[in-house]
């Protein structure tokens, strides 16, 4: 018998912080998250990769599960 799928927990990440002074690492991690400016919100699945990077930028973002 085939087992039932739990609900994947929903992310909604919001770009808080310019980019300006921020380390190369850092725009490459919130540019891989699809943000672009202030403000933009998008929506993820809460996997450890995407929490991994959450958690890299984790002062210019703010999150919350849907």
């Amino acid at each position: 018998m085939a087992k039932k799928k739990e609900k994947e927990k929903k992310i909604q990440v919001t770009l808080k912080r310019s980019l300006i002074g921020q380390l190369p690492a850092h725009r490459k991690t919130i540019q891989a998250l699809g943000l672009h400016k202030i403000g933009h919100t998008r929506e993820f699945t809460a996997t450890p990769q995407i929490l991994g990077m959450i958690n890299k930028v984790k002062h210019m973002v703010t999150w919350e599960e849907i």
